[in-house]
């Protein structure tokens, strides 16, 4: 019983050392940084209100959907805001930062499942660590991966 408890205490360790791993990582210190760039930036901070406003508009008209008066006006303005909060090098970068966090992270819980049993299914979302049934390992799809 000792044994156990000793093992699982171990392993919080190790788990708690490769979390404050992640952290530090320059990708996630540029995570970090674009997100604080993200909501610091004066012009990027108004497209992503000015988004967000709009967005709740959108809602309401898509309640009543074509037969609100708004529908056409709010529509044409949202995407107007989308386009160009996207097109924004702030939100542009965060993207890349978050698509780049994410990647480490399912490599990190692929490695760590891996080493358990290659028969674990460890869902990613990404198509790089899918099986062959094309849904990926958390899909349900009685994959062999």
């Amino acid at each position: 019983m000792l044994t156990a408890t000793l093992e699982k205490i171990e392993t919080i360790e190790k788990a708690e050392q490769l979390a404050q791993m992640i952290l530090q990582s320059e990708t996630a210190e540029n995570y970090r940084l674009c997100y604080k760039l993200l909501y610091t930036t004066p012009g990027t901070k108004e497209k992503i209100s000015r988004f967000s406003r709009l967005k709740e508009q959108y809602e309401e008209v898509q309640r009543f959907g074509r037969y609100h008066p708004e529908y056409s006006r709010v529509m044409k303005e949202v995407r107007e805001a989308k386009r160009e909060m996207d097109l924004d090098d702030h939100v542009t970068a965060f993207r890349v930062a978050e698509n780049e966090l994410q990647e480490l992270l399912d490599e990190i819980s692929v490695l760590i499942g891996h080493s358990v049993s290659e028969g674990i299914k460890v869902p990613t979302g990404n198509p790089f660590f899918a099986s062959s049934c094309g849904g990926g390992c958390g899909s349900g799809c009685g994959c062999s991966a």
